[in-house]
């Protein structure tokens, strides 16, 4: 079902919950944290259930990550970059509102 990507063996420095990966340079946030076993990527505001990236192409949401600092990321839509800090996503997040 799945496949490595050409030139996955060059790597960019991420931190997920606070721990230092290396990760495939070109695959998604998503498929970051799928590749190093992360045990869910948000809680569901409701019940609090906990969700993992489902569809990986932006359709269903279960992939909200909070991704340096800004929450509500489809983490399946963002491509890793060096240093990115990618964490869990309790609940709903609020929005600073735009001016």
């Amino acid at each position: 079902m799945f496949r490595t990507i050409e030139n996955s063996n060059q790597t960019v420095p991420v931190m997920i919950e606070g721990k230092s990966y290396d990760a495939p340079v070109g695959i998604s946030v998503a498929a970051t944290v799928l590749l190093y076993g992360l045990k869910k990527v948000r809680d569901t505001p409701v019940s609090n259930a906990p969700r993992l990236p489902y569809c990986m192409m932006g359709v269903c949401f279960d992939c909200l990550m909070k991704i340096d600092g800004a929450p509500n990321q489809r983490a399946c839509q963002v491509i890793v970059k060096p240093d990115m800090v990618i964490e869990q996503q309790d609940g709903a997040a609020e929005l600073a509102d735009e001016q």
